[in-house]
């Protein structure tokens, strides 16, 4: 993984992670980004410029590319009339049946160490089709065997209506996709700079893969550079330090 110290691999890496996710979004006509999320939102105003404006963004929080004005609300409505076709979510905890835990690590309820919560995540992973899973952190202590709480399931039961659920997960290490009926992520690609052993090495749950898993292409130079123009004229104001440091 890229050393936090060293701005410069940290934004060749960041610009992998969005190059990635916008190609995700792919045929999508509304995405929307929760809060505290820069790197999705940097993407998802990338494939909005690229789709030359047929992609809608809803970005939360924010006056400027957000419609809502009761917050997760309209969101959440939104995602029940299936007009939300895109969502990222996250997890102290992700296991390998794209189970979350956004609520603590050990036995619950006397948990070790406390997460924010799981607010609407269960919701939107019953409701949203393409649900992409997000860490900025791949180790053995995010990715493990099973979660120590379910804030959001993966898969669910036949028989229970589910339009949504875990499309794919993006890490600094790799894309996964993730396959709904055998309930196992898939290593799609291998990132520029990473290998397949320092994949298995730092995940604790077991995943499919090909002998010889793609490389993650890198962007093209014309899309790093209308990468750079969103951040410094869309993201720095939602994220100004993150700008900072992305532009350099």
């Amino acid at each position: 993984m890229a050393d936090f110290h060293d701005v410069s691999a940290w934004r060749h890496q960041t610009e992998t992670l969005v190059s990635v996710i916008a190609d995700l979004l792919a045929g999508c006509r509304h995405v929307a980004v929760g809060a505290q999320s820069p790197v999705p939102g940097t993407a998802a105003l990338l494939a909005r410029r690229e789709s030359a404006g047929a992609l809608r963004v809803s970005v939360l929080d924010t006056d400027r590319h957000s419609p809502f004005t009761n917050g997760a609300c309209e969101l959440f409505d939104c995602a029940a009339e299936g007009r939300i076709d895109a969502f990222f979510l996250s997890g102290g905890q992700i296991d390998g049946q794209a189970n979350i835990n956004l609520v603590g690590a050990g036995t619950y309820p006397s948990v070790d160490v406390r997460w924010p919560g799981s607010f609407g995540s269960a919701f939107l992973y019953f409701l949203v089709p393409r649900v992409i899973l997000f860490r900025e952190e791949h180790t053995r202590r995010v990715f493990v065997e099973k979660v120590d709480f379910v804030s959001a399931p993966g898969t669910s039961e036949p028989g229970i209506y589910r339009p949504g659920g875990p499309h794919a997960l993006v890490t600094p290490l790799g894309l996964f996709h993730f396959d709904r009926e055998r309930a196992r992520f898939r290593l799609a690609s291998v990132h520029p700079g990473h290998t397949v052993e320092e994949i298995v090495a730092h995940t604790g749950f077991d995943f499919d893969r090909d002998p010889a898993p793609a490389v993650t292409p890198a962007p093209a130079n014309a899309r790093r550079a209308l990468m750079h123009e969103i951040v410094r004229g869309e993201i720095a104001e939602i994220y100004p330090r993150f700008a900072a440091r992305f532009l350099g």
